[in-house]
């Protein structure tokens, strides 16, 4: 009698259990179905808004390839290619000043019909300029997009301003330089990292293919701005504007020759010798004149002799000297760029602590 009553016991003890444990798990179940409070979706609301600001802080925005747009609209936006809208000339084509009906501005390049006409290379051009366009860096003219019809090759750029660091350098009016020494450095920075950006971040990489002075736009901030890079298959038998901004590996024709990477830093080295000097590149003749001097620490022959020399000379000393490597060796000792920029971020950071030490 009393084994069965034991056996009674536990079981009723097993079945109680079993109906507590399925009357909690129901519980549980409507607890954690029930919605939150208004106060508690709003903190949500607002961490979720905190967090995507972070995101957008720590991420730069993403910008969408350029795409083409009607003739129509670019017509409209130069008021049918006015002659009083044209900013600039070159080998390659006319750039006019573009409004949009919302008054944004634009810089448009419309490329020479007669290079369209003639150069059957521009048939893959949606295909370069939509690879190009993917190109964004607070050092570069972005291209905003682009247009092609028969006779007509287009290509629209965000509007950085009319002057170019040919213009600051060798165009002043005046005769008198406007940029200081400061300037010079943060404009050699500035283009460093952008062509930096294009040779081994901007994915697939791009080669500039005619780095110069006016190819460098200045901003308001007086900030460099590298533009035209990749352009070089718009003209591929203009060579003229070439002498003397690359290297002489550029002129052989065999396996080794032609626009490279080693090349624009050839270049940019060039445009590093024209901010010590002010003077131009004429044709070759300032690498012929510059580097001798530099090797034989003869700085002070070098320099503007428009500004004056400051007390601390090392910057201007150290920047002399990677213009040197960039011009004076051949492309397999020649530094990258990105070996350029880090020497120059370098001493732009320490040419801006000891101006605020004074």
């Amino acid at each position: 009698m009393s084994f069965l009553a034991d056996h009674i016991a536990y079981d009723l003890a097993i079945i109680g259990l079993s109906i507590f444990l399925f009357v909690l798990a129901i519980v549980l179940f409507f607890i954690c179905k029930k919605k939150p409070v208004q106060s508690d979706e709003k903190e949500q609301e607002d961490y979720e808004e905190d967090d995507e600001e972070n995101q957008k802080a720590i991420v730069p925005p993403v910008k969408i390839c350029g795409r083409a747009y009607s003739l129509m609209d670019i017509d409209a936006a130069t008021d049918g290619f006015n002659q009083r809208r044209i900013m600039a000339k070159d080998l390659t084509g006319t750039l006019y000043a573009g409004v949009l009906q919302n008054g944004d501005l634009l810089a448009v390049k419309r490329i020479h019909p007669s290079l369209v006409l003639r150069n059957a290379g521009l048939s893959g051009f949606s295909s370069v300029m939509k690879r190009l366009s993917s190109a964004q860096h607070p050092n570069i003219v972005s291209i905003i997009w682009f247009s092609e019809a028969p006779g007509e090759r287009i290509i629209v750029m965000e509007f950085v301003g009319t002057l170019s660091l040919e213009f600051y350098l060798h165009q002043n009016p005046d005769g008198n330089s406007l940029l200081d020494w400061n300037q010079r450095l943060k404009i050699a920075a500035g283009a460093a990292r952008g062509l930096h950006y294009l040779h081994q971040i901007a994915s697939p990489n791009i080669v500039h293919g005619c780095v110069k002075s006016s190819n460098i736009l200045i901003d308001i901030n007086f900030t460099a701005r590298v533009s035209d890079y990749g352009l070089n298959f718009l003209a591929p038998q203009e060579k003229r504007a070439l002498i003397g901004h690359v290297d002489e590996e550029y002129w052989i024709t065999n396996n080794g020759g032609g626009s490279c990477k080693e090349s624009d830093v050839y270049g940019f080295g060039v445009l590093l010798l024209e901010l010590l000097s002010g003077r131009g590149c004429e044709e070759g003749l300032l690498v012929k004149w510059a580097l001798p001097l530099i090797k034989e620490m003869r700085y002070g022959e070098v320099f503007d002799p428009r500004l004056v020399i400051p007390s601390e000379i090392k910057p201007l000393v150290r920047l002399a000297k990677v213009a040197s490597a960039c011009v004076g060796n051949s492309r397999k000792c020649r530094p990258s760029i990105a070996q350029v920029s880090t020497i120059l971020n370098h001493l732009e950071r320490e040419v801006c602590f000891m101006t605020s030490q004074h």
